[in-house]
């Protein structure tokens, strides 16, 4: 497993690049967020996602799916987001929340008959960097090993998954949290609810 150091708050560009081209190349990362540590594969290749569910043990025809976008501008592009949605992504992002919005067309077959997407747009400057530098979102599910020790632990995390099949890089960005984003439905978004709190605080 090929780990990068990427401490502090200026992404470094070579962990960055990296990082990157593993995703295009139809790989799986290990990445930091501003929340758990996460999975990452291209957001866009459907071979790619399937894998990263297979590891995670999540079947996508049931589970929500969720991606990294650079900004809000990107997200519309794979979310449809009316003026209620877009005041409440302006109020709360970057940050700590996954928010749940119909999906677009323009998401991968993986995603068919799917009528909701995830949307993150983390307060971390890598996950940032990374969806941008991808030039496209990041599909991305939380790293949940057993034991709650190791999803602070970059390193840790890193060895769990060891020997993978097509996950070799991680990016260790110092030590993580153990609590997850907040997840907002607003598939309507007059009526916003909170499905799950984490770490984001969402007033209603």
């Amino acid at each position: 497993m090929r780990i990068f150091k990427n401490y502090g708050t200026t992404p470094d560009a070579r962990a960055v690049a990296e990082a990157a081209e593993a995703l295009r190349e139809g790989q799986i990362i290990i990445y930091p967020t501003d929340t758990l540590y996460a999975f990452g594969c291209d957001g866009l290749n459907n071979r790619a996602i399937e894998r990263l569910c297979r590891i995670k043990g999540i079947d996508p025809a049931k589970n929500l799916l969720a991606i990294v976008c650079a900004d809000i501008s990107e997200a519309a592009e794979y979310a449809r987001i009316d003026n209620a949605a877009y005041r409440i992504l302006r109020r709360y992002l970057p940050g700590p929340y996954t928010f749940i919005l119909p999906a677009s067309l323009k998401l991968p077959k993986v995603f068919k008959g799917r009528k909701s997407v995830g949307i993150r747009i983390p307060d971390n400057s890598f996950s940032i960097a990374l969806a941008r530098e991808l030039g496209g979102p990041v599909m991305t599910s939380s790293v949940t090993p057993d034991d709650d020790a190791d999803l602070t632990d970059a390193e840790a995390i890193a060895l769990k998954y060891d020997g993978t099949a097509d996950l070799d890089l991680t990016i260790d960005g110092g030590p993580g949290h153990t609590t997850g984003s907040t997840v907002v439905d607003l598939t309507d978004s007059t009526e916003p609810s909170i499905l799950r709190q984490g770490l984001g605080e969402f007033a209603l």
